[in-house]
């Protein structure tokens, strides 16, 4: 194996940002990523972080996968992870990098006693979705992702 997994450092939030936006290109959203190296210093490495990530590093150093993730709570079942983002940089897919972060989230997982991990995934991505359920993940029909953007919480709440 040409990586390790490895937990996310503060050191590493500029690589982890890079593939987030490298994300959101291959999501065909570009324009979309707001969060700032701050945000995620402030939100993922503070004393009291929102999220934890793993990374897949090479032994030059160099970061080439990011799992972030979060604890939620369900009402029925306790809690759970919510895996935000999967990546590996395009030029490194197939390596194995994208196989061991999800492990390494669901061995997490695991440890700590959750419930369930769940995440998104789109329609199209048939190679994840084929991954993904060849790990035994099931895929959820009749479920909707429900959103409310910045814009429209700000207007609902003035409103109300």
């Amino acid at each position: 194996m040409g990586f390790i997994i490895r937990n996310g450092e503060v050191h590493d939030v500029k690589a982890i940002l890079g593939l987030i936006k490298e994300l959101a290109e291959f999501e065909k959203l570009p324009n979309e990523v707001e969060v700032t190296e701050d945000d995620l210093i402030r939100d993922g490495f503070s004393s009291n972080p929102k999220f934890k990530t793993f990374v897949a590093e090479e032994p030059n150093g160099t970061i080439i996968g990011m799992a972030l993730f979060y604890e939620r709570y369900s009402t029925w079942k306790g809690r759970i992870i919510h895996l935000e983002d999967l990546m590996v940089t395009q030029s490194k897919r197939g390596v194995g990098a994208g196989k061991a972060l999800y492990t390494a989230v669901l061995k997490y997982a695991h440890v700590q006693g959750c419930k369930r991990v769940s995440w998104e995934v789109l329609d199209w991505n048939k190679s994840a979705i084929d991954f993904y359920e060849s790990t035994g993940a099931a895929i959820l029909d009749g479920w909707q992702v429900v959103q409310m953007n910045e814009k429209s919480l700000k207007e609902f709440v003035e409103r109300n």
